[in-house]
């Protein structure tokens, strides 16, 4: 159970770091130039296609970030969950990186239609975005046990809610969930 509960914490790493990332690189100065919206300010049906918090600069940096860490992954290779690190393709590494972003653009959209405030909590769709959108884009290249993906979305879900609390208590975050 201990490596399979490892294996959850490392196959999803590059996703849960992408899905990090946008929010600390919001804060570099460096990096305004690439502070547009994604949706460009567009509306559907009148509302925002996402709103002004999802940019270019949280895409590309998270899906560069993820990939880094999962190119780490693949140099100290090994094997996790009956996968050989150091046979597996980039390609996964920007699969879950980019699929986690992803997730979480589709959950913003849906947001935005149903009129729920950007920044607000929407329990549990918050938690679960990303994980089902780096699961889904991943598997264009390995597909996983049932198992393993069900032990993924509990174990990330678990660390989003201790990580945003944790968030919340360092005044990082309005909600603490």
């Amino acid at each position: 159970m201990m490596s399979d509960l490892l294996f959850s914490l490392w196959f999803f790493l590059p996703a849960g770091i992408a899905n990090m990332t946008p929010i600390f690189t919001a804060k570099l100065p460096v990096l305004r130039e690439l502070n547009a919206p994604l949706d460009f300010g567009r509306k559907f049906r009148g509302k925002p296609l996402l709103g002004p918090h999802k940019t270019i600069r949280g895409i590309v940096a998270g899906t560069l970030m993820g990939s880094w860490v999962f190119y780490l992954q693949t140099q100290i290779g090994g094997t996790a969950g009956g996968l050989d690190y150091s046979e597996l393709t980039i390609w996964l590494g920007v699969l879950l990186s980019f699929g986690a972003l992803f997730g979480d653009l589709v959950k913003s959209f849906v947001k935005r239609q149903l009129n729920v405030d950007s920044g607000k909590s929407w329990f549990p769709f918050d938690q679960l975005d990303y994980i089902v959108g780096g699961l889904l884009f991943s598997s264009i290249v390995i597909i996983l046990s049932l198992e393993q993906y069900i032990l993924i979305i509990i174990v990330w879900f678990l660390m989003h809610l201790i990580s945003s609390y944790i968030g919340y208590r360092l005044k990082l975050k309005k909600d603490p969930i």
